[in-house]
């Protein structure tokens, strides 16, 4: 992986940070942005340039076409080209979907599926032109079954259409020697939720405990390499059995 560099929106902590950690590890410069993490992308940073890696954390609402293409001509501009993708970023709120408000709602949309289009938009040319590029993007265990989900309806909705997008984005791309997957966590332990919330949920996942982040590093580093070149358009369930 010498010499790659890897592109991670909300890459400052959990997953993020994790994936970004786990790739430094293996060769590669990594660029993440973030949009309220600072003190975190910080502490991210310095961990990266203990590998003697190059690293930028930059504060960039990538639900901002602009900013979001921006960002990805910075990265390329200082690093160089970027060869893998990682869309992370992916905030949510619960609230019941009668008492969503429309600010609230467009927000879980620009931040889960549009920043996701944007930054995707923003790298295929260059991509396109190297005949080489992974992008690897965040949904949800069961988004997939589209059922109903009264708490966190933008959000679910969203993540339904990362899956969409990423088929579609998969199809566009394939021609060009770029592969387009998703990962789609369950309950993983990112350091989050409180662990009695978590004990609680193991009980209702079939292989009985929660996921850890290096559960979702390792799915991310195999869609990255060249063992899953033939691979596109996939949707990895990543819920010890929850939500399928």
């Amino acid at each position: 992986m010498a010499s790659k560099v890897a592109l991670i929106t909300g890459g400052a902590k959990g997953i993020g940070r994790a994936v970004a950690l786990d790739l430094a590890a293996a060769g590669r410069d990594i660029a993440l942005c973030y949009r309220a993490s600072e003190r975190e992308a910080a502490e991210t940073v310095a961990l990266i340039q203990k590998h003697g890696r190059r690293a930028l954390a930059q504060r960039c609402d990538v639900s901002d076409p602009a900013a979001a293409a921006a960002f990805a001509e910075k990265v390329e501009r200082e690093f160089g080209p970027v060869e893998a993708l990682i869309n992370c970023a992916g905030p949510y709120h619960r609230v019941n979907i009668l008492e969503e408000t429309p600010t609230g709602w467009a927000e879980m949309f620009a931040h889960n599926l549009h920043a996701v289009f944007y930054m995707s938009k923003a790298l295929a040319p260059a991509m396109k032109a190297r005949k080489a590029g992974r992008i690897v993007s965040f949904s949800m265990a069961n988004a997939d079954q589209m059922v109903a989900q009264t708490e966190v309806t933008a959000h679910y909705i969203a993540k339904a259409g990362v899956l969409i997008l990423t088929r579609t984005l998969a199809k566009a791309l394939a021609p060009h020697g770029v592969t387009v997957n998703a990962v789609s966590p369950g309950f993983i332990n990112s350091g989050s939720a409180p662990e009695a919330e978590l004990a609680a949920m193991a009980k209702k996942i079939p292989a009985g405990y929660i996921g850890e982040l290096k559960d979702a590093v390792s799915a991310v580093r195999f869609l990255l390499s060249d063992e899953a070149r033939y691979i596109t358009g996939t949707n990895i369930h990543l819920s010890g059995g929850w939500g399928i």
